[in-house]
């Protein structure tokens, strides 16, 4: 697949992704990044601006908690409007990808 469209896949569903691993634990931005480099293999750089996004859209809140080795750690957890947003946009993920397999499915 080419790099580019690859890219471009990819960010279209990173917000997705982030809500769905929020959905099931508070987690920190570093933690996220590895569940992504490894799932999706996205650059740890892409996180951190991804968060504050997040966290200016209202869709998830941070608090410190005490690192048994090392700083404090700064952990993002969903807000009402992140679960309700991640709950719409996992539908219409949904949706859209069994569209997407019905027309590539009918191709040879």
């Amino acid at each position: 697949m080419p790099e580019a469209i690859e890219i471009q896949l990819k960010k279209g569903v990173l917000d997705l992704c982030v809500l769905a691993l929020l959905s099931q634990h508070d987690s920190y931005a570093y933690e996220i990044a590895g569940r992504l480099a490894e799932d999706i293999g996205m650059g740890e750089g892409t996180i951190y601006p991804l968060m504050r996004r997040l966290q200016a859209e209202g869709l998830v809140d941070t608090y410190l908690e005490e690192s048994p080795s090392g700083p404090s750690r700064k952990y993002y957890r969903l807000t009402d409007t992140g679960r309700a947003s991640f709950i719409s946009q996992k539908a219409a993920w949904g949706s859209f990808s069994a569209a997407v397999q019905s027309i590539l499915g009918g191709v040879q």
